[in-house]
């Protein structure tokens, strides 16, 4: 799968170990930064690139980081036809529903209410989980179309 990371100096660290790991598993991995650590950094320098590549490819997904995931999920979710969820380690139903009832294409994570070990199982259960399609693709062309 194409996946798309970024984040700004808040997640660069976890950045770097989901990005090894997402390629160790054979994804195609394009990172759109930060690629090194500058607390004066604005994330939506690496947000809005990464979303538009993702909203470009109905194929590809997105995973972004920050400190609580909550801006870069808001700067995220200007762009057409992205739909971002927020995880920060809460109840893995969460990340679940968000892409059975919202087929969230991009996943915004919280780096600073996360750990190593926490970031892997909610990716994989994130990539595999399938969208359920019916009523909520009617509400899913709502937001991408605003119909």
């Amino acid at each position: 799968m194409k996946i798309h990371v970024a984040t700004d100096h808040a997640g660069l660290e976890l950045k770097n170990v989901i990005q090894a790991y997402l390629l160790e598993k054979g994804h195609d991995v394009t990172d759109h930064g930060a690629h090194e650590y500058d607390a004066e950094d604005d994330y939506p320098d690496f947000i809005f690139p990464c979303a538009k590549a993702v909203a470009a490819d109905v194929e590809s997904r997105g995973i972004i980081l920050g400190g609580s995931g909550q801006g870069e999920a808001m700067a995220a979710n200007r762009i057409k036809g992205v739909r971002a969820a927020v995880f920060y380690n809460g109840p893995d139903d969460i990340v679940k529903l968000s892409r059975e009832h919202n087929n969230a294409n991009i996943l915004s994570l919280g780096a600073r209410f996360m750990t190593e070990s926490d970031i892997v199982d909610v990716i994989e259960m994130w990539l595999d989980e399938p969208f359920e399609g019916g009523r909520h693709q009617r509400r899913i062309d709502k937001l991408d179309f605003g119909e």
